[in-house]
């Protein structure tokens, strides 16, 4: 299966440029990214919910970069760093069309906000809820036990 965008030219910056454009466009009223490491984070304020997206980056040194496929011949430095540079806009182009779908598909009433963007919604410890449900979902189903509700946060202030 071929990868969404494996071959495009636009940057990480466009990229990273056209997502906030496209979530003031839909009415955000904040947004936020930054990187560390192989991460990239983009955050927003919507509809009173904080959401962000986690974006992995791909590994510098992976042997998908350092050598060719096929022969397996070892790349030089440069080429090698073009061959991550390609897939980190690959990957900023693929954030790109899902911010925008979940976005489009809630403006058309496919969906609700909540229901589209739940999984990276922020919980006020800072989790998303995705974080939270995953190990709650993994325990429901290996106990036959439903999980917990969310804990009460409101009565700490």
């Amino acid at each position: 299966m071929s990868r969404y965008a494996k071959d495009t030219q636009v940057t990480t910056f466009q990229s990273r440029a056209e997502i906030e454009q496209t979530l003031q466009r839909y009415g955000a009223d904040g947004f936020i990214y930054g990187s560390e490491g192989d991460r990239a984070l983009v955050g927003f304020r919507m509809r009173g919910r904080q959401v962000k997206f986690i974006l992995p980056l791909p590994d510098r040194t992976a042997r998908e970069f350092t050598h060719t496929p096929g022969r397996n011949l070892k790349r030089s430095s440069e080429q090698a760093a073009a061959e991550w540079e390609k897939a980190c806009r690959q990957r900023w182009r693929a954030l790109t069309l899902v911010i925008k779908a979940k976005l489009e598909a809630v403006e058309s009433g496919i969906t609700e906000f909540e229901d589209e963007f739940l999984a990276h919604i922020v919980l006020p410890d800072g989790q998303t809820v995705g974080s939270w449900a995953k190990p709650q979902i993994e325990d429901a189903y290996s106990t036959g036990n439903m999980p917990k509700l969310l804990p009460d946060y409101s009565r700490g202030r």
